[in-house]
């Protein structure tokens, strides 16, 4: 099959180096795929048949990310002399895989086709051939020939993921690709092969020796890079895989909610992550994570959002998130369920009126940055929207954020404290009272912090000592 593309001048730089020594060099993978089905690569690796010292000759700013596997990165200058990067691969079989993951037996062979062979799916395994005549140096489109000698052009034009050769055999191989194959499916929008799909159910054994981290790595890109992320997190609770990582979701399946919701908790979960910007992605997955274990069977949850939680603590710290991360989304899950009263119809005035004596004071406006920090107000109201836009039978108003938000900005424009570090005294100070060091002094700290976020103006040090002094 022939194809009309440019190849950008650093990538051709780089092959006509190769070519020119007498190494053959070939554009591979990720960026050949892109390309077949029209979109622009973000970025290029080659394959050759040159060994890892040899590129290290040739390319001396390259870095060598692997001897054993025959990576190299070459660092060349583009248009704008800005180093770029592109990964250069020696041709290789692999055999005897252990952990799941690694092969133990590395072979550097001279024939690209058993190289395209031990790649994990189809359209990953096509290739082009960068001989030195076809390099011009200039960033032009031409036809250029495709090898595609497992069908993945087929395959994309049929939005199809197939695992190369036997589908078991490359499973068994690196217990990734199950999650890949989930992910590229996905992210393109593609469905999975049905040989394929039966063999990562067949492969769980081998999925489940891959690390925390690196299920985590695949799980995120899914979430962020897919149109709708709930495609590929129903395949992997379809083959297992799901369960592997985060049963907890997997409990959420068939449990209905009977009251003011269309979905089952499972399904709810999965839309409001679809509807969701990236930064709420993974709270909006695990907001409802807790319902299954306080279902009163009425259709009420009590306290799934304080369990939830619990819940998601486990869940992150098991998949090896950072503790930033962790505390983030534990405090959106904890506050997902806020409302602020607010007349939804105009003239109502009888219904304006009782909203107005019910509407938060300055303080519980205070009392809610304080507890929900305010770095992450922004991300509960993308979270609060999404929640109600995946439920059609939700009676959010979007007016509700929109005079919250004001509200907050009234607030913020007084002189307030939030936390501990905004009093006008510290330890020092009720140092000089007699208080001691430890849990007394953070003890009345946390009470004057209450006092001031109640009255701002209660914010001086002379009227915090003396309070500090009543305390004692």
């Amino acid at each position: 099959m022939k194809l009309r593309f440019s190849i950008p001048s650093y990538v051709q730089k780089i092959a006509r180096i190769l070519s020119k020594e007498g190494y053959d060099v070939y554009l591979v993978g990720g960026a050949l795929r892109d390309i077949t089905m029209g979109k622009k690569p973000h970025d290029y690796d080659l394959a050759t048949n040159a060994l890892p010292d040899e590129m290290l000759e040739l390319f001396p700013k390259a870095v060598s990310t692997g001897a054993k596997f025959g990576t190299v990165i070459a660092l060349v200058p583009d248009s704008n002399k800005e180093n770029m990067e592109v990964e250069v691969t020696t041709f290789r079989s692999e055999e005897e895989y252990i952990d799941g993951r690694w092969p133990s037996k590395v072979e550097f062979v001279q024939d690209i086709f058993k190289d395209l062979g031990r790649r994990d799916f189809t359209l990953n395994a096509m290739t082009v051939d960068l001989d030195d005549e076809q390099l011009t140096g200039e960033e032009i489109e031409k036809e250029w020939d495709i090898y595609d000698p497992f069908g993945g052009v087929t395959d994309i034009n049929m939005k199809l993921i197939r695992a190369v050769g036997t589908p078991i055999e490359r499973f068994k191989e690196d217990g990734l690709r199950a999650y890949k194959a989930c992910r590229l499916a996905s992210q393109l929008d593609f469905e999975i092969e049905g040989e394929t799909f039966n063999a990562i159910k067949e492969c769980l054994p081998v999925a489940k020796q891959i690390s925390m981290e690196r299920i985590r790595d695949e799980f995120m890109k899914l979430l962020l890079n897919s149109p709708k992320p709930s495609k590929g997190i129903e395949l992997m609770r379809q083959t297992g895989l799901l369960n592997i990582f985060l049963p907890e979701l997997v409990e959420s399946y068939g449990v209905e909610q009977k009251l003011y919701h269309v979905n089952d908790v499972y399904w709810h979960s999965l839309n409001t992550c679809d509807s969701a910007q990236d930064s709420v992605k993974l709270a909006a997955l695990l907001h409802d994570i807790a319902k299954p274990r306080t279902d009163m069977g009425n259709g009420h949850f009590y306290g799934h959002d304080v369990m939830g939680v619990e819940m998601v603590d486990t869940i992150l710290k098991r998949l090896k998130f950072s503790k930033s991360e962790i505390e983030r989304v534990k405090i959106l899950v904890r506050n997902h369920m806020f409302y602020y009263p607010h007349s939804q119809q105009e003239g109502d005035k009888e219904k304006a009126d009782k909203l107005k004596l019910s509407q938060w004071s300055d303080s519980a406006v205070r009392r809610f940055l304080n507890r929900v920090g305010d770095e992450n107000v922004e991300d509960l109201f993308k979270l609060r929207i999404a929640d109600a836009i995946s439920n059609p039978n939700s009676p959010f108003d979007p007016e509700e954020i929109t005079l919250l938000q004001k509200h907050i900005s009234e607030v913020r424009a007084k002189d307030m404290a939030l936390k501990i570090s905004d009093l006008d005294i510290d330890g020092e100070d009720l140092k000089g009272i007699g208080v001691s060091a430890g849990p007394q002094m953070g003890n009345i700290l946390r009470k004057l912090l209450d006092i001031v976020i109640e009255d701002p103006l209660m914010n001086t040090k002379e009227k915090l000592l003396d309070e500090a002094k009543h305390m004692l």
